[in-house]
């Protein structure tokens, strides 16, 4: 029935009693739906919205994490190659190092031949004066510091000069060759052997008696004598406290003629 006040049209009441909406409840029912359904819909396509900007900024964090391993594989690489290139560099380096130290070890191979070729006397291989003064030296203050004896041995190598005028300078030569030779031969090899000039020599003797020494010494001029027939007169000085080099030569050399002196005159 239609309702005059309103200008609508009211409900019906069914036979059971219950209320059915009119035609007009029900549009606004469908309308508020729809609304809600839009609302839902804008809410959908702001959610929408947000995924894609959590897309696109997990693309950028991706992109940006590919572009740094690229960037450190890069590195990496840049690294691999500069940290080869070094060991290369400190292979080239310990190479031409180790040829510097043969050569290094060559060069001083060769000074200390050429060193000890300019201490020798090249007739006899014995040390030269200047040389000799500076291994006697030594010796004497080694035996100072070891508390051992010196013994120093003056020789004169008898008849150089008449061998010289009769036979020439090369069989003197020789005689000086065999009489170093012998006298080498019959020493300890770290005895001092100097040649002190012309058909002078001295030795250094250290730790050794008198009596070994004389014995040493004739065994010499006995081997002299049978090989060119010629002898060595010796003298033999011990070392002093307070002893210099000259102090010792010097008490050898004044001995050595003392011997010579006391020899029976050689038959004409």
């Amino acid at each position: 029935m239609a309702d005059p006040e309103h200008g609508g049209t009211t409900g019906t009441t069914g036979t059971t009693g219950t209320t059915v909406p009119a035609a007009d409840d029900r549009d606004r029912i469908a309308d508020d739906r729809d609304r809600i359904a839009d609302d839902r819909d804008r809410i959908a396509d702001d959610r929408d919205r947000v995924a894609d900007a959590d897309d696109l900024a997990a693309k950028v964090r991706d992109d940006r994490a590919k572009a740094r391993e690229q960037e450190f594989l890069a590195e990496g690489a840049s690294d691999r190659l500069e940290a080869s290139k070094d060991r290369s560099g400190a292979a080239s380096d310990r190479a031409h190092s180790a040829d510097d130290r043969q050569v290094a070890s060559s060069e001083r191979a060769v000074s200390a031949q050429d060193r000890l070729a300019a201490s020798l006397d090249q007739l006899t291989g014995a040390h030269n004066r200047d040389a000799g003064l500076v291994e006697l030296d030594r010796e004497l203050a080694r035996a100072r510091r070891s508390g051992r004896g010196l013994l120093l041995a003056y020789l004169d190598v008898d008849g150089l000069k008449a061998t010289n005028d009769s036979l020439g300078h090369q069989a003197g030569d020789q005689l000086l060759r065999t009489f170093a030779e012998t006298t080498r031969a019959n020493l300890r090899p770290y005895d001092l052997f100097v040649r002190w000039g012309g058909d002078e020599f001295i030795c250094g003797l250290s730790d050794m008696t008198v009596a070994h020494a004389n014995e040493r010494f004739s065994r010499i001029n006995a081997i002299l004598v049978t090989m060119a027939g010629a002898s060595v007169a010796v003298g033999l000085a011990e070392l002093r406290d307070g002893d210099t080099v000259e102090q010792l030569v010097d008490r050898a050399d004044q001995a050595m003629y003392r011997e010579r002196s006391q020899r029976p005159p050689e038959p004409d």
